[in-house]
């Protein structure tokens, strides 16, 4: 079998089969396939599963080359995540078991990196766009986590910016308050396990609901700690939740950085994460793409109909 895939141009080819064509090498020797660049152009030679895995290495690479350069760990670690496991459905890529019967995998090839940066390291910052899983696969994972003993609790956590000042007119207590800014990590929950088994959890605090500004002053141990909805932080807000991490305890930060309802000239905490802890060892950057939507097929239809919008057109929140 034989395959062409056009690069954008000289510098993506560049920055994807790497100086002096060295991922291109690393491609040839993993997968067992001839693989010549040319120009834009790649050419991979080879059986038709030879060819189709590194397809998606290629376009694995493609994505993390958007984002900055490529080190030779990306390149193994994405032809791991492809040769290793190979089928999708396969058991071991299986991100949790959350009940009987009932697993959540990934579904795609950056879905499966977003997982494995979670099992490997101890702060994951995810950003993506609407329906890739960025919040379902975190909240997974830590159900996954406390079942099996790994950690002690859950603290669910998301920036309350379109209530501000009000929080503290709203009845009841402050898991009611919170509640309807915490939903979609609640949703999340409720699909993996059962009703009452979530209401039991909070009553035992094994799964704690904190608003942003109560966590200041705090050190969380042996807990995962997910902050949802992260591109609406403020900087100092991203630099407080981040110093809240104890022992044993990992963080996980998803958002979309392009639906930011911050004020107007006020930066991104998670925008600003992703630049100052990107060489840090055991922190985790994933960018999930279109690619990677798993919900209805027409969100991936909205989103892609969104970004092609001329910039002119574009609201503040892209």
């Amino acid at each position: 079998m034989v395959s062409v895939i056009e690069f954008e141009d000289r510098d993506e080819a560049l920055a994807v089969l790497g100086t002096r064509d060295q991922y291109a090498r690393m491609l040839r020797e993993q997968f067992g396939l001839k693989v010549v660049p040319r120009d834009t152009t790649v050419h991979l030679e080879g059986t038709e599963a030879a060819v189709g895995y590194a397809e998606r290495v290629i376009e694995q690479l493609r994505q993390l080359a958007r984002h900055g350069p490529i080190k030779p760990s990306d390149v193994q670690t994405v032809v791991d995540l492809v040769k290793g496991r190979g089928d999708l459905s396969a058991a071991d890529r299986t991100a949790a078991v959350v009940g009987p019967g009932k697993s959540i995998r990934p579904k795609t090839d950056g879905q499966a990196r977003y997982v494995k940066a979670m099992q490997d390291n101890d702060v994951i910052l995810c950003v993506g766009p609407a329906g890739t899983g960025k919040t379902y696969l975190a909240v997974a994972f830590a159900v996954n986590a406390l079942r099996q003993g790994q950690i002690r609790r859950i603290v669910l956590c998301r920036p309350l910016v379109e209530a501000g000042e009000k929080l503290g007119y709203l009845p009841g207590d402050i898991a009611a308050k919170v509640n309807p800014y915490i939903r979609p990590l609640l949703d999340a929950m409720d699909d993996m396990m059962p009703i009452e088994q979530v209401r039991r959890y909070l009553e035992l605090e094994l799964i704690e609901i904190s608003p942003l500004a109560f966590m200041r002053g705090r050190t969380i141990n042996h807990a995962a700690i997910i902050l949802d909805e992260g591109q609406n932080t403020t900087v100092p807000q991203m630099r407080m939740f981040l110093t809240r991490m104890g022992i044993g305890s990992k963080i996980i930060v998803t958002g979309d950085i392009t639906q930011v309802d911050l004020p107007k000239d006020t930066r991104s905490g998670l925008a600003d994460a992703i630049q100052r802890l990107k060489d840090i060892e055991r922190v985790a950057i994933i960018h999930l793409s279109e690619k990677d939507i798993v919900r209805h097929q027409l969100v991936q239809q909205i989103v892609e109909a969104y970004e092609d919008a001329p910039k002119g057109r574009r609201g503040r929140h892209g």
